[in-house]
């Protein structure tokens, strides 16, 4: 399988957002269990663990990284079945991500936004984020897991190319 990139960037006052999408022929709360509940995400982002609830810090251990330690994962948000946003503390700053759902016609958008001050690694972040919402899918509908290595070096050059002419 050869991942198509989905990932656009967005300027904001405060930086950029680099906005992904995938669409499932599912109902909206279905695919809000799949980004919320505790067994259903571990099967493509990682295990978690603590009390889930707006201004809650949870533990995670995300799926591609079984060798890292389990890291904090704040929620700042969460207005089910639409909208989950969370921030994830590491050496470099802080990630801050909101999952934005919407349903038309049978069919749900999942939207990944990650809200960046920099645009350093985006190169690295995008295909990151295209394998970890490809796990998704995978987890989803039975496919193979993605391979790691199809997204990343390939996808690099695409993220970089965003740099040079984001949406304003």
């Amino acid at each position: 399988m050869r991942p198509v990139p989905t990932g656009r960037l967005f300027r904001t006052a405060t930086g950029g957002d680099l906005v992904l999408s995938r669409t499932f022929r599912a109902p909206l709360t279905d695919v809000w269990a799949s980004i919320t509940e505790p067994e259903r995400t571990a099967r493509w982002f990682g295990p978690w663990e603590g009390e889930a609830a707006p201004g809650r810090t949870l533990r995670v251990r995300m799926a591609f990284e079984e060798q890292a330690p389990w890291c904090d994962l704040r929620i700042d948000a969460c207005e089910p079945p639409r909208r989950l946003a969370v921030a994830m503390p590491d050496e470099a700053g802080t990630w801050r991500m909101e999952l934005l759902l919407s349903e038309r016609r049978g069919a749900t958008e999942l939207r990944l936004v990650q809200h960046l001050d920099t645009d350093e690694g985006l190169g690295e972040i995008g295909p990151g984020w295209e394998y970890y919402l490809d796990l998704l899918v995978a987890s989803r509908d039975g496919s193979p897991r993605p391979d790691f290595g199809e997204y990343y070096p390939a996808l690099k050059g695409y993220f970089d190319g965003l740099l040079a002419s984001p949406v304003t």
